[in-house]
């Protein structure tokens, strides 16, 4: 996963900030329990503590939920995409996460709703699969 080392916006508490910055500071996708266990040393006794912090995250659109793995991101584009349609690529061998956003598949998506009368507050797209180093990677060993 890329690194994002964003910096968090003032007006976060101080609990806030510090789950930001153990996120923007990943590898990967974070649990809410791995998070915990990082900032021990800072104080953060519970669970609620993360949770609180992580849902006013994703209310300020600086982080995201991935549903499918129950783990949290930084947002790689914060000032991007603060409606539409937000996806990501995540690698099943390496854990890697790539967000990206596409206007053809948005929209798609945009027509769908408007055709069948449905009003979509937020779409999140998952994809699923093997990342290119990773597929290269079982290339060559498969033609060992």
């Amino acid at each position: 996963m890329t690194h994002h080392h964003h910096h968090a916006p003032r007006d976060l508490t101080r609990n806030q900030t510090l789950v930001f910055d153990v996120l923007s500071k990943a590898d990967g996708p974070l649990s809410a329990y791995t998070i915990l266990d990082q900032l021990r040393d800072d104080g953060f006794r519970a669970p609620l503590q993360v949770y609180r912090a992580l849902e006013k995250l994703l209310d300020y659109g600086l982080i995201h939920r991935l549903e499918s793995l129950n783990a949290f991101v930084a947002c790689a584009h914060p000032q991007c995409h603060q409606q539409g349609l937000v996806a990501f690529a995540i690698c099943e061998k390496c854990g890697q996460v790539t967000e990206f956003s596409d206007a053809a598949i948005e929209n798609l998506v945009t027509a769908w709703s408007v055709q069948n009368g449905f009003k979509s507050r937020k779409t999140t797209l998952e994809l699923r699969g093997i990342c290119e180093a990773c597929d290269d990677h079982e290339s060559a060993s498969r033609k060992v």
